[in-house]
């Protein structure tokens, strides 16, 4: 079997000749060679020379972090501009609405090569509703061409999973107002969060109702879960309601559906198995996690996939050799008794993570399959 047919045969619930092994290396690979991350752009063609590093280390690709396979449209009286500073070191996204604007910044971090959040662009009950006057308005279209072309470059090297985005509450948490921001809105204005996650949330059903008729065979949704942010009983107030929806409109017609989990895991793997979700992707497991690879299982149930293995921590320098070895053989032998896994990292392979890490891990896969 080529990569591509094993990531398909563990959906289907068949029997792989080998555990896929698949890793989302961008933030790796950006480091490494110093390119740069441009949040303000979607990247339309396939990335290729990421593509072929993934190809050429013989590791499966999945995740095409910056591109974006459909259009956003919004009418004529709401404008978005998004504007980087002179050196391309800020970014400001600005909503502009009949009823007012709200803006939000990301600062360029050198020491992590990531974009930080120097303050919440929403901070009271009026940027609440500008942010859902938008948000509840926007419109999709896609004619597919760019799926397309990314799925026909990675061809049999892995499979091209599409992007939802974040639900109404995944809005909030991580672009919009922070989980402090969040947390005290639902206490002194629970009336208007509701009304203005469940805006977002009817808005973005209208996406999965174009989603059902991409190309794509795996469509993935998330608001990067950690159950000590999202606990089940959070969840169950604040979002079950529309991905159960979701999930149950992608599976109609004929979709997998994965879920990004890349935080605390207890409960969390086991309120989306609940729900019908396929696979559990970037799942991290101890010491950076809360759950052992064995107690991910027990979580998650019999039917979900477990994609994911390897906290990042143990792909930095420092690390013994062996304790790498260990994480990932603990993974593997999930396999033994439910085929229902992919060999993955705990969300993206770090920064600074040793490529030769990489290669042991690939081996360690193909030398247990």
């Amino acid at each position: 079997m080529e990569m591509r047919e094993r990531i398909l045969s563990v959906y289907r619930g068949d029997h792989p000749d080998k555990i896929p092994f698949m890793l989302d290396l961008s933030h790796w690979f950006y480091h490494r060679n110093r390119m740069s991350w441009d949040l303000s752009r979607s990247y339309d063609k396939p990335e290729k020379e990421l593509i072929d590093y993934h190809k050429r280390m013989g590791v499966g690709f999945y995740m095409p972090n910056l591109a974006s396979f459909y259009d956003t449209l919004y009418p004529s009286d709401i404008k978005i501009t998004v504007r980087k500073n002179f050196d391309g070191s800020e970014i400001r996204w600005r909503i502009s609405t009949p009823s007012g604007q709200i803006e939000r910044i990301r600062v360029w971090e050198e020491s992590n090569y990531a974009w930080g959040i120097p303050e919440w662009g929403v901070k009271d009950r009026e940027g609440l509703m500008i942010l859902a006057e938008a948000l509840s308005h926007r419109k999709y279209c896609s004619d597919w061409k760019k799926y397309d072309e990314w799925n026909s470059y990675v061809g049999d090297a892995g499979l091209v999973y599409l992007s939802v985005g974040y639900s109404g509450m995944g809005q909030l948490l991580n672009y919009w107002m922070g989980i402090e921001g969040a947390f005290y809105a639902i206490c002194d204005w629970p009336e208007t969060l509701r009304e203005v996650v469940d805006r977002i949330n009817q808005n973005n059903l209208e996406l999965i109702d174009l989603l059902v008729q991409s190309p794509a065979e795996v469509i993935i949704m998330g608001d990067n879960f950690s159950s000590d942010i999202q606990p089940p009983a959070f969840f169950e107030e604040w979002s079950k309601s529309y991905y159960a929806e979701a999930i149950r409109r992608l599976h109609a017609a004929g979709k997998y559906v994965a879920v990004h989990i890349d935080g605390r895991l207890k409960g969390s793997l086991k309120m989306f198995a609940e729900i019908g979700a396929d696979c559990a992707d970037a799942v991290t497991p101890r010491p950076t996690g809360d759950l052992s690879p064995v107690e991910c299982r027990e979580d998650a149930g019999p039917e979900m996939i477990l994609s994911g293995g390897v906290p990042p921590c143990l792909w930095l320098q420092g690390v013994d050799d062996e304790a790498f070895r260990k994480a990932v053989t603990d993974w593997l032998e999930l396999a033994k008794t439910n085929p229902r896994l992919i060999a993955n990292a705990g969300d993206q392979v770090p920064p600074h993570a040793l490529e030769s890490r990489i290669i042991m891990m690939r081996k360690i896969v193909e030398e247990y399959a």
